[in-house]
């Protein structure tokens, strides 16, 4: 357990109490908000709650239990491929069931310590158990990704990806047909109010855009092209869910798990195929493509009527 008083500076008067206090610690916003909703920050001596806002002047007392740091394990990763690669940047095409990072709740693979098996040195920016890491794809979702190699990428991408620079390309295979067949789909996402492992539209969640296209139709289920303009978690699985069409196979979003039986899929129909951006030190337009994996290929198969699951 630590602990802290300090004063509330006049930079921080009227933020939310658990940004505030992330802020002046240095610690995650979760960490933080686990911290107010167990009773331990109080505001003037009274008990303060997380979305209450900062008094410039007043007097804050915090007690927190220091998270454990997931550590970065070299391990190989079956079918992680290297699409590009020079001083600054490392574009890699990412299986399912591979995490971006380590983290205390994931013990399988991960793209850093398939990265450092195989020996490439990466950025030191960022958090020890994040470096290099400028975006990411859940577990589930396979596909292009990009990390920093150099300093100056990891700070240039960060920024690209915040400023809405780059383009995100995913396709995805939702059950259902889209009405319009395309569209924009603008709700906020934040975390389920009932589920710590879901997230969901919810009124004072961030910003979320993602623009759709139907490529192709099928019986009860529709191949799309989806554009992210924003970048929230598990986003493409919230706004199609809350449209009434989940990825097909994303069974934590509603999906038909009868379906997935039929297509032969153990996780969501999502993929990560395109990313462009601006090289970080050349200053070029690049784009880097990934083709779908074997299992997707074999679901979109079935659902065209050219294969039966095996």
């Amino acid at each position: 357990m630590e602990s802290r008083s300090l004063p509330i500076p006049d930079g921080l008067d009227g933020e939310r109490v658990d940004v505030g206090i992330a802020r002046m610690l240095g610690i995650p916003r979760t960490t933080a908000a686990q911290a107010c909703d167990e009773g331990g920050v109080t505001l003037d001596g009274h008990p303060a709650k997380k979305s209450e806002k900062l008094r410039a002047g007043s007097w804050l007392d915090v007690e927190w239990n220091s998270p454990r740091v997931a550590e970065i394990t070299p391990l190989h990763v079956d079918g992680m491929t290297v699409l590009f690669e020079d001083d600054d940047i490392i574009v890699i095409d990412k299986p399912v069931g591979v995490a971006a990072h380590p983290a205390v709740s994931w013990e399988g693979p991960t793209v850093l310590g398939g990265l450092a098996a195989a020996g490439y040195r990466i950025s030191t920016s960022g958090a020890p158990e994040r470096a290099g890491i400028v975006h990411r794809l859940d577990v589930g979702t396979s596909g292009v990704m990009v990390v920093a190699k150099s300093e100056i990428a990891y700070e240039r991408l960060k920024r690209a990806f915040h400023d809405r620079t780059v383009e995100k390309t995913y396709h995805a295979v939702v059950q259902g047909q889209l009405d319009p067949l395309s569209g924009t789909i603008d709700a906020p996402i934040g975390r389920h109010p009932s589920s710590s492992w879901k997230f969901a539209i919810t009124s004072g969640g961030k910003h979320a855009v993602t623009h759709y296209d139907t490529l192709e139709a099928f019986p009860g289920a529709s191949l799309v092209e989806i554009r992210l303009e924003t970048g929230r978690t598990h986003q493409i699985r919230v706004h199609m869910a809350a449209q009434r069409h989940p990825c097909v196979g994303d069974a934590l979003y509603g999906a038909d798990p009868g379906l997935a039986h039929r297509l032969g899929l153990s996780r969501q129909w999502l993929h990560a195929t395109r990313l462009a951006f601006v090289h970080p030190t050349t200053g070029n337009r690049v784009e880097f493509r990934s083709e779908y994996p074997a299992d997707l290929q074999h679901a979109l198969a079935v659902l065209k009527g050219n294969a039966t699951r095996p």
